[in-house]
């Protein structure tokens, strides 16, 4: 082994040492994404018309009440829908009340960094 490979191998090993310690704050919740950065609080919506019905969304994605705030938010952004999300299950409750296709709701839950595994 010559010195370029030692000088290689140990920007490697320091380099993985700093993702380690991100990914361990990121799943002690925080990271950025969990409420290093600021939390973000949930705002609960209450539907204007009479509900027409629901549709439960499994996310992955959620570690915290942080993230799950940032999937609220983002399907209450949604004129006519109201989410209550449970972040023990990796799920959203929608209610509608009008016709929401399930790509608006998809493409607003990715929009805040999260992915839609089923949709029932």
């Amino acid at each position: 082994m010559n010195m370029a490979d030692i000088i290689v191998l140990l920007i490697v090993a320091v380099l993985m040492v700093f993702a380690c310690k991100g990914a361990i704050k990121h799943f002690k919740g925080e990271g950025s994404c969990c409420g290093g950065g600021g939390s973000v609080s949930s705002s609960n919506k209450t539907l204007s018309g009479e509900v027409l019905g629901k549709k439960v969304l499994k996310i992955s994605g959620m570690h915290c009440e942080n993230c799950a705030s940032k999937v609220q938010n983002a399907i209450n952004a949604i004129d006519g829908a109201s989410a209550q999300v449970d972040l023990e299950n990796q799920s959203a409750t929608v209610t509608y009340d009008r016709e929401i296709k399930d790509k608006v709701i998809i493409k607003a839950v990715e929009k805040a960094g999260y992915k839609v595994l089923a949709i029932a």
